[in-house]
């Protein structure tokens, strides 16, 4: 229950000025943005705070939601983890928000799920992340694994020949799940525990000497070599630097990034980078008139001709799309009514077809796999035919493989099991 609703009678009773102050904290519905705009993930996340802010913008433009105009609450959780859950307390007893979009690590998400849950919350999540997880009060519209994880992989090995394999990513759990899920698919296809290096590195590493000639001698045994990277936030810039400095070009040892987009690539030398990939759900680059009215938009609404557009705003925009159609269908901003309303949502892809809510609380999209160029923006060189359904679960672990997601009746539930025909909890995450 909304904390000015609750206390509407007791406003009531103590004067005038207070009914005014009620009134107006009901003509606007709240849009909490929950991003780091501060601290190792700014790079990335201060981004997506601004495509919030565009697209109430753009709402408000179009005349609001259901006859009121949004209002957008910026709070700054500053790549603290912790700070994630009081932020998401302080947007949901305090500012009162009708829905929340935000985080992008895992760590993150993880950290704010217990307390949108306990209070009935609505969160839009926008990045890629491991899976194993499918809340009622989340809808995820970045990659699950088998929408970028997987297709990667299958890249690579089929159409570059790669045969070993380095998994490096930053130390949390986005990229611990994921390489758990990478390392079995990978043994499922022949490939021997040998052919895998698995590195963690800190967030804000920024000393890659060492670790990219590793690397190096890993990928000089006489087999074709690759990095799978989840390495997340500023470390990134060094990480390629690094790799420039020590002369490995993408056809010695190809990457492929799943936290590296057009923003992150935007500060550094492009150059030595050409040829190293990234797999996602969307690139600038793309030529569709959704995506060039996207970025002529977000263009003038930024007011920097030089800014670029990358795979976790499109999710946002999905996302918000989504909410204020369920919003409208549901005729309020009620969380369990936009909850059941989300559900079976269309948004067109801005890299073409059509995005969906599944029962899962996850989209189905396109998968994409782009080579950097010296400008910093990628060329496609692969995608899906078609869009792949997000999965919640993965299918290649064992405690993974016999669960579904579906909240819509009679299963109401993101963790189903389909062989003891139960659920295992209404969070229904797995670590």
């Amino acid at each position: 229950m909304k904390f000015n609703k609750l206390f509407a009678g007791v406003t009531l009773a103590l004067g005038t000025s207070m009914v005014t102050f009620t009134a107006t904290a009901e003509d606007t519905i709240k849009v909490g943005v929950l991003h780091s705009l501060s601290g190792t993930m700014a790079i990335s996340e201060t981004t997506l705070k601004d495509t919030v802010l565009m697209m109430v913008e753009e709402q408000n433009k179009a005349g609001g939601l259901l006859g009121k105009k949004l209002e957008p609450v910026v709070v700054d959780p500053a790549s603290n983890w912790p700070l994630f859950a009081e932020k998401t307390r302080e947007l949901l007893t305090e500012k009162d928000v009708d829905v929340i979009f935000g985080c992008w690590t895992s760590v993150s998400r993880k950290s704010v799920l217990p307390v949108i849950e306990e209070l009935n919350g609505l969160m839009f999540y926008p990045v890629q992340y491991e899976g194993e997880e499918s809340s009622k009060n989340v809808f995820y519209t970045g990659a699950a694994p088998n929408q970028q994880a997987i297709p990667a992989v299958d890249y690579l090995m089929n159409d570059l020949d790669v045969e070993r394999w380095v998994l490096a990513g930053t130390d949390y759990v986005y990229p611990r799940t994921t390489n758990k899920i990478l390392e079995a698919y990978l043994k499922s296809k022949g490939v021997d525990a040998k052919d895998i290096m698995v590195n963690y590195t800190p967030f804000g590493h920024s000393d890659w000497q060492s670790i990219v000639s590793d690397i190096k001698k890993f990928g000089s045994k006489g087999k074709k070599t690759a990095v799978v990277s989840t390495i997340n936030g500023d470390a990134n810039v060094p990480f390629y630097k690094e790799l420039g400095n020590q002369g490995i070009s993408a056809e010695d040892i190809p990457v492929v990034a799943f936290s590296v987009g057009e923003e992150e690539l935007s500060g550094i030398d492009t150059k030595p980078l050409v040829g190293h990939l990234a797999a996602w759900n969307y690139f600038q680059s793309v030529d569709t008139a959704e995506n060039e009215q996207f970025i002529d938009t977000w263009k003038t609404f930024i007011k920097n001709e030089d800014r670029v557009t990358n795979d976790p705003m499109e999710a946002t925009y999905i996302g918000f799309k989504m909410w204020a159609q369920a919003v409208e269908k549901a005729g309020t901003t009620d969380v369990d009514a936009v909850e059941k309303a989300m559900i079976g949502q269309e948004v067109k892809n801005l890299t073409g077809g059509v995005a969906v809510m599944n029962k899962n609380h996850h989209l189905s999209k396109p998968v994409l796999i782009g080579e950097i160029q010296d400008d910093g923006q990628f060329e496609v060189v692969w995608e899906t035919d078609g869009v792949v359904a997000g999965d919640a679960w993965s299918d290649f672990l064992p405690g993974s493989k016999d669960l579904i997601a579906d909240w819509t009746a009679p299963t109401e539930c993101g963790n189903y099991n389909v062989k003891t025909k139960s659920c295992g909890g209404s969070m229904a995450t797995a670590e």
